[in-house]
């Protein structure tokens, strides 16, 4: 068995740390989510408009009760947009790009927001 040399013995190892992507990585990353992010949200309100206004009933229909099932495939969509951005909210702060999880995160309370209306709306 070869011991060995003698100037590293004494030493301990250096604790392998992740290293912090550039600034400019990071804002680049960050504005390029933020538009992604904008046209999610401008896509979803527009939706919840249509649907709003298709389902809402006219003033000369008889006010009657009708329960519709909602598919399970849209409350997935519905709820799962605000935890998939929850998801990249974390994945970028533990990145180390606080300017990106910073963003992430006003996303994904924007479409926790907007699953509560859209909850509320197809609820009604």
């Amino acid at each position: 068995m070869v011991s060995p040399p003698p100037d590293d013995q004494g030493t301990p190892a250096p604790p392998h740390t992740r290293e912090r992507p550039s600034r400019l990585i990071d804002v680049v990353v960050a504005l390029l989510l933020l538009v992604a992010d904008a046209v999610i949200i401008v896509t979803a309100a527009i939706l919840f408009v249509v649907v709003g206004m298709g389902s809402a009933e006219s003033a000369h229909s008889p006010a009657t009760m009708h329960t519709r099932d909602v598919p399970v495939l849209t409350w997935l969509v519905i709820w799962g947009i605000p935890a998939v951005a929850a998801t990249g909210a974390v994945v970028h702060a533990r990145l180390r790009m606080p300017v990106t999880a910073v963003v992430q995160s006003l996303f994904t309370l924007t479409c926790a927001l907007m699953a509560v209306m859209w909850t509320r709306m197809l609820l009604s």
